[in-house]
């Protein structure tokens, strides 16, 4: 990830400097990115400290109370946790708070971290179809088909249940049953008093201000999660000081994000749109909608599934909804192979970092392709049959 980040940032730099990316293009990609940017650095320093705060051991508790022992309960309450953070938020805000609950989870019932760290991955990108808020894709694609909330819902709530059931096929075949097939169950943890009950609560209530910023005020992402960011920490330097360091602050996305925009904006303007309109094609009908999810799919997981959304949209006929609704489900349920397909995916694999688990990228990638072959060819084909 080290050697990614800086060589997307030196490719990106060396594009404007040699003129390959006109200045007018970098001047936008560069205002693009610098909330996006706010975002992240402070939604993870956000989530390092609420972590420390333990909230999200007191989270993972009640769950792993709930699932009374049994595993395949316990993955049924984690795969309906993950769905209803992402539905109802965003991917990222599932990247970001439910990776530690997860992982913190796994801490508590002696389960290895993989399969929950999976889960949660899994579903922030695979989950983000139903509404607009679900993912900042769908925003786009609602706009363009003028579709209100609920009658996004109405259309893509069928694609969105089949895209899940798949989903948690695979988290079963791969990861879950592989793992606990000659284990029965596990014993559910006691109850969690926290070490620091003041500094406990004003995290849980950062945090709960943040999630309540997105879902009713509707404010600008970067804002909500920087205020939270900032009464968290105003609360660590009262409390625990020596807990605050830079290395909190996520160096690398911070690095990465803006490398990957400048890189996907020399790549937009040396004709990537018409090699997308030449593969798409303009069928509205079950072969152009698959065309379309696959090249999303694809294009998603070589650069990013927001500008492969912007640039997919660009290709597909202004009267082609069903092709435009087919490109969304490829880029959202689809990015799910590389580690860069989706914004969400990069927030997931620092959180991790963060916690010490690693993830083999080999198998990361092969069982990411399953599922997004799996996964978006049969969300298309439900969203054909709905449409």
């Amino acid at each position: 990830m080290d050697r990614l980040a800086a060589g997307l940032l030196a490719a990106g730099l060396l594009a404007v400097v040699t003129g390959a990316l006109p200045e007018e293009a970098a001047v936008d990609a560069t205002v693009r990115v610098l909330p996006l940017l706010v975002f992240l650095g402070s939604v993870i320093v956000l989530a390092e400290l609420t972590g420390r705060a333990r909230v999200f051991d007191a989270i993972a508790t009640g769950v792993a109370r709930a699932g009374r022992g049994s595993y395949p309960r316990l993955f049924l309450l984690c795969v309906l946790f993950a769905s209803t953070v992402t539905v109802t938020l965003n991917l990222d805000t599932t990247a970001v708070l439910l990776t530690p609950v997860m992982l913190a989870l796994a801490a508590r019932v002696g389960l290895a971290s993989v399969p929950l760290a999976m889960t949660t991955v899994w579903l922030a990108n695979t989950a983000s179809l139903l509404l607009p808020v679900s993912n900042l894709t769908n925003l786009l694609a609602a706009d363009r088909v003028a579709l209100s909330p609920v009658e996004m819902a109405t259309v893509m709530w069928a694609p969105q249940l089949v895209a899940i059931v798949v989903t948690m096929a695979c988290l079963w075949g791969f990861y879950w049953r592989r793992a606990h097939r000659e284990l029965g169950g596990y014993t559910p943890p006691p109850r969690q008093v926290p070490d620091d009950p003041v500094l406990f609560r004003v995290c849980a209530l950062a945090c709960g201000g943040f999630l309540l910023a997105l879902l009713v005020a509707e404010v600008p992402l970067w804002s909500a999660s920087l205020t939270a960011a900032l009464v968290v920490v105003v609360a660590f330097a009262v409390r625990r000081r020596e807990e605050l360091a830079l290395s909190l602050i996520p160096w690398r996305l911070l690095v990465l994000v803006p490398g990957m925009f400048l890189v996907v904006e020399t790549v937009n303007a040396h004709g990537l749109d018409s090699l997308l309109t030449a593969a798409m094609g303009s069928d509205d009908g079950l072969v152009g909608m698959l065309r379309s999810a696959a090249v999303g799919a694809g294009v998603s997981n070589a650069l990013n599934n927001l500008p492969a959304y912007m640039a997919g949209e660009a290709a597909v006929p202004v009267e082609n909804a069903n092709q435009l609704l087919a490109l969304l489900v490829g880029v959202n349920v689809g990015s799910v192979v590389t580690p860069w397909a989706s914004l969400a995916t990069l927030l997931w694999f620092e959180r991790c970092r963060g916690y010490g688990t690693e993830i083999g990228l080999g198998r990361f990638m092969g069982t990411g392709l399953v599922l997004a072959v799996a996964a978006t060819s049969a969300a298309t084909v439900t969203l054909a049959l709905v449409v």
